[in-house]
């Protein structure tokens, strides 16, 4: 990968965008340091990431990925990732509110206590492939670290249950910066920064509406998807 070379400031939701086999995958694997660069280098405040010890350089990330496992545990420790007694039920149950599974844990018995699940226990429940999305999302807010690193954080939810995400995102993540890939181009009306990737590299960087204006790779991008959502004459015949 090549030429890459955008700065994400604190505080900030830039969107990575682009067609399949890009490098956006690559590029958010490597920016929290799941493996190290071959060629050039990936600075935080200045300083090259492979200078800091391992442990303390994860500590600031929350990743968020497609592959999202679910262990047999209550919905309150699958959440923290940490023992009974050292898990904060009220804080889980919160940032599940927030990761948009509150219908989900008013229709359990239990709620946020309820047993994930049938390796153990045989009413264990088994959550959705959108429903174990908004758990990792909410495991990301309860780590509660500066930055949060999304790999297609919405795949497997609907566009309007996707649009309704990100449609909080700022309230959802606060004041922590966030990067994320998305192939919708409707969650990146909400980013600050967009950057758009093409063969490894990326070629445009800037706001949805500079990008726009452009008229470039985004902004094609965009109107191909635009597409799918503007409206059509339906011709209704009986008979």
């Amino acid at each position: 990968m090549t030429d890459i070379s955008f700065r994400v400031k604190k505080g900030e939701t830039v969107g990575i965008i682009g067609g399949t086999g890009a490098g956006k995958s690559s590029l958010v694997h490597l920016i929290p340091r799941f493996y190290d660069v071959t060629e050039g280098e990936i600075l935080l405040n200045g300083t090259d990431i492979r200078r800091f010890r391992r442990d303390e350089y994860y500590s600031l990330f929350a990743p968020v990925f497609q592959n999202v496992e679910i262990f047999a545990f209550p919905m309150s420790e699958n959440v923290s990732m940490k023992r009974p007694e050292e898990t904060d039920t009220v804080l889980a149950e919160e940032c599940l509110k927030k990761a948009g599974m509150g219908e989900k844990l008013e229709s359990l018995t239990d709620g946020v206590n309820t047993e994930l699940l049938k390796v153990i226990h045989d009413d264990g429940v088994d959550l959705s492939g959108g429903e174990k999305q908004k758990l990792a999302l909410a495991r990301a807010l309860y780590k509660d670290s500066p930055v949060i690193v999304l790999d297609e954080p919405t795949a497997a939810l609907d566009a309007l249950a996707e649009y309704r995400l990100y449609k909080s995102f700022d309230e959802i993540i606060g004041n922590k910066t966030a990067v994320y890939i998305s192939h919708r181009l409707s969650s990146t009306r909400f980013c600050d920064a967009i950057a758009m990737f093409k063969a490894g590299e990326m070629v445009e960087y800037g706001t949805h509406e500079q990008l726009l204006s452009d008229g470039g790779a985004y902004a094609e991008m965009f109107e191909v998807q635009a597409q799918y959502y503007k409206d059509e004459e339906v011709t209704c015949v009986e008979g």
